[in-house]
């Protein structure tokens, strides 16, 4: 049975860090592309990044530069650091793999706030 667990969300104010961790169960992160999504209020769930297995990333326009994927492969994890967070970033954040699928359930994601 697969299972993400997210963690490490919060409030911060602009300009602050921080970093999330996901942890999965029932598949090797290393083996699946893997991706950390995010969902602000009233608007489609969004993919903001992304780790290959060969270990390529890419990002969203609007996080690239601020956010940094990585996977720990001993650790089976997928984490998020996040640094000079604005406003508009605030959201609901979640991993999965990057090919979506009804064997993979969504977790229950991690909510990040940025606000002054």
């Amino acid at each position: 049975q697969v299972q993400f667990v997210e963690s490490g969300g919060g409030l911060v104010q602009p300009g602050g860090s921080l970093r999330l961790s996901c942890v999965a169960s029932g598949i090797q992160v290393n083996i699946y592309h893997m991706g950390w999504y995010r969902q602000a209020p009233e608007k489609q769930r969004e993919l903001v990044a992304s780790i290959r297995s060969g270990g390529n990333v890419d990002y969203a326009e609007s996080v690239k530069g601020r956010f940094t994927i990585s996977r720990d492969n001993a650790k089976n994890t997928v984490d998020l650091q996040m640094i000079s967070l604005k406003p508009e970033d605030k959201a609901v954040y979640y991993c999965n793999t990057l090919v979506t699928s009804p064997f993979h359930p969504w977790g229950q994601g991690t909510q990040v706030t940025v606000s002054s």
